[in-house]
């Protein structure tokens, strides 16, 4: 699952980002309102954790926003504001919960868990991706073809997940760097073949209907 973080505080954004990351879930951030925002359109994200006092926008005007243009992510607002008025107003602009700094980290895990399984009615449907035979839970961490689980490392499984995300669509190596790496300069590294290579021998191992697919030239699509 793809978090967004926005946070202008560089320790914290990058203490979540770290965070968040060895949870197990893909995240973006980014420092400024007008570019979170950008990020939140441009990309599908499972939920937002968003600072109130950035320094381009108020964060409840970013929410506000983001919901007026269809942005329905849970958003959990992390702020220093601690009064009962700050919390209540932010809850009742578009916010989905409501953290005050410092915090715990496992608190804040926790709460981000609670945010996607309350997300949407059905939690199973929420956090599994299927394309044909395969199956993958975003919650465990788990990927399965035909029943049989696919023993995968974190960087397969991010790449597995962004190939789900996208089935039937094909990604060009530059949008896998950029999504799965945060490379968006060397396209010229052959990281991705290496991992696609390696993924392939995981997923299309002893079947008859191979799901990864290279497209020459192009960049490679999962398709049923």
């Amino acid at each position: 699952m793809r978090l967004l973080v926005v946070e202008d505080d560089k320790t914290i954004r990058e203490f979540l980002t770290r965070a968040l990351a060895e949870s197990g879930f893909g995240v973006d951030a980014s420092a400024l309102g007008r570019e979170g925002e950008k990020l939140a359109l441009e990309g599908v994200h499972d939920a937002l954790i968003v600072d109130l006092a950035l320094p381009d926008m108020d964060g409840l005007e970013l929410i506000q926003r983001l919901r007026a243009q269809g942005v329905t992510a849970p958003v959990l607002i992390l702020s220093a504001r601690r009064s009962v008025d700050e919390r209540v107003s932010g809850l009742e602009r578009g916010g989905d919960d409501y953290m005050t700094k410092p915090f715990a980290v496992a608190e804040l895990l926790a709460r981000v868990r609670a945010l996607l399984r309350r997300s949407t009615p059905s939690q199973s449907e929420a956090t599994r991706l299927r394309v044909g035979d395969l199956e993958i839970d975003l919650i465990r961490r788990e990927a399965k073809r035909g029943g049989a689980e696919i023993q995968l490392t974190q960087q397969e499984f991010a790449l597995l997940e962004y190939l789900c995300r996208n089935a039937g669509r094909v990604v060009t190596r530059a949008m896998v760097l950029d999504h799965v790496w945060k490379m968006r300069i060397d396209t010229s590294t052959n990281i991705v073949d290496v991992h696609i290579h390696r993924l392939r021998n995981k997923v299309d191992r002893d079947t008859q209907q191979p799901l990864i697919r290279t497209i020459r030239g192009v960049g490679y699509v999962l398709k049923d």
